[in-house]
């Protein structure tokens, strides 16, 4: 038996990496939302925020590797064909329909705003992210090292200035933290359990495992308890990194809840508060750290979005679907931040109990073993309570049937789907079901397998 081990520093470079990946736009942006909103309770709103961000995010990758190696092995627990179903959904959403329009809106709110000032119009919006996805595009056809070395300068940049925002902040407040509003103040903890779906790392760890997978073996490591030892040792140190943001952000936010009504998002507050704490200089840097770190995310985004269609639908070339995404992610993108946020959480609101159900049972394979159709319903009776759930939050009424659904125990708190979903699986289990059956294919060895 191998006995390979991973110094710590080599650890800490994997974790950072980890880090760097999940760290982008929606990071800096969604916790000063969250701690304007929250006010005096930030602190549990934030945790919520943590728990569905980098909570399952560490869930997400731990599953992958405890089935395989990528994605498609997850998603075959129910089907091969339901793989590249689960597969597509993802990297659409992490891709052109949110993360990756995300980036360039972003970097408009946070680099060119504070310098054109609120009164700037649809004209600088289009120009700037025109250009932003431009030069996605060129990056993309010519990848070089420069992207690797800008993202890894960048991330320590970043973070410095977050720590540099939050000290200062510390030091000398811009305002007193206020009382909750809406939601929050009722029950603070789930809110932001909710808005943590608004990230997207939950969904983009399961894209993301097999980087991870595969630059441990890099280091030399080929042992299978071993890589599962270190992915997850790499994810859950990454996660930690990533609450300590989201604590500090949302302090900052907390700052402004006193404002009522002054932001539409957490763009807005965080170029505000950096102007009131450190001036036009601030703002600068700030600007340009988020900017260039958003581009990278968005080369990352568009090369791993293009390449995994293009295997898929081989006769599409790279270039061509490089260039729609670029197009499409350009066009999205100008319809405002917090418009995309309005319009978009609802669809995540429907997506996430389905994946997450599907995490979650992973860690059951030993029990529910090649029955697929426990897999499938306990997602399927997930998913429907979430379209009810999504519909909710759109403001959507679904009459006499969403009140009965709304009678569901934790529905009120946005994980109404978690009894369902058992009760699917438990369904599927039963020896008559077997509607999959005749798609049952032979399971891959998995390193959690392999001993």
């Amino acid at each position: 038996m191998n006995h390979e081990k991973l110094g710590t520093g080599k650890i800490i470079s994997i974790s950072l990496m980890l880090f760097a990946m999940f760290f982008g736009a929606g990071n800096m942006i969604f916790p000063p939302m969250l701690g304007y909103l929250g006010g005096e309770n930030f602190f549990q709103g934030t945790l919520g925020f943590v728990v569905t961000d980098a909570g399952l995010s560490i869930l997400g990758i731990a599953a992958i590797v405890l089935v395989g190696t990528k994605l498609d092995d997850l998603a075959s627990l129910v089907g091969p064909k339901f793989s590249i179903f689960v597969g597509m959904t993802i990297y659409l959403l992490i891709g052109p329909l949110f993360a990756l329009p995300r980036t360039g809106t972003v970097s408009y709110e946070i680099a060119a705003i504070p310098f054109l000032g609120e009164g700037a119009g649809i004209v600088s919006s289009v120009v700037f992210t025109a250009l932003f996805f431009g030069i996605t595009f060129i990056l993309c056809l010519n990848p070089s090292r420069i992207v690797d070395i800008v993202g890894k300068v960048l991330t320590p940049i970043l973070l410095i200035s977050i720590a540099v925002i939050f000290i200062v902040s510390v030091i000398n407040p811009v305002g007193q933290i206020g009382a909750p509003k809406g939601e929050y103040a009722e029950m603070p903890f789930f809110k932001g359990m909710v808005e943590g779906y608004l990230a997207l790392d939950g969904l983009a760890a399961l894209a993301f495992a097999i980087v991870v997978i595969n630059a441990i073996r890099d280091m030399g490591v080929t042992e299978s308890k071993s890589i599962v030892r270190y992915t997850l040792m790499a994810g859950i140190l990454a996660g930690i990194g990533l609450g300590v943001v989201y604590l500090a952000l949302g302090f900052v936010g907390a700052q402004t809840s006193m404002e009522d009504g002054v932001y539409g998002n957490g763009g807005q507050i965080l170029a505000s508060v950096v102007y009131r704490l450190l001036g036009t200089g601030g703002n600068a840097v700030l600007g340009l750290a988020v900017l260039l770190a958003c581009l990278t995310t968005s080369i990352g985004l568009a090369t791993s979005f293009s390449d995994y269609f293009h295997e898929i639908f081989p006769k599409l070339s790279y270039r061509a679907i490089l260039t729609s995404v670029c197009v499409f992610s350009f066009a999205i993108s100008n319809v405002g931040l917090t418009t995309m946020i309005t319009f978009t959480l609802p669809a995540l609101v429907m997506v996430y109990p389905p994946a997450i159900t599907l995490v979650l049972l992973s860690f059951a394979k030993k029990v529910i073993g090649r029955k697929h159709e426990a897999y499938a319903l306990g997602m399927l009776f997930a998913f429907v309570i979430g379209v009810f759930d999504g519909l909710k939050t759109a403001g959507i009424s679904t009459g006499s049937m969403g009140d009965l659904v709304a009678r569901l125990p934790f529905f009120d708190l946005g994980v109404g789907w978690i009894l369902p979903a058992i009760v699917g699986c438990l369904i599927g289990m039963l020896p008559f079901i077997n509607f999959l059956s005749k798609h049952d294919v032979k399971q891959k060895q998995t390193p959690a397998d392999i001993q």
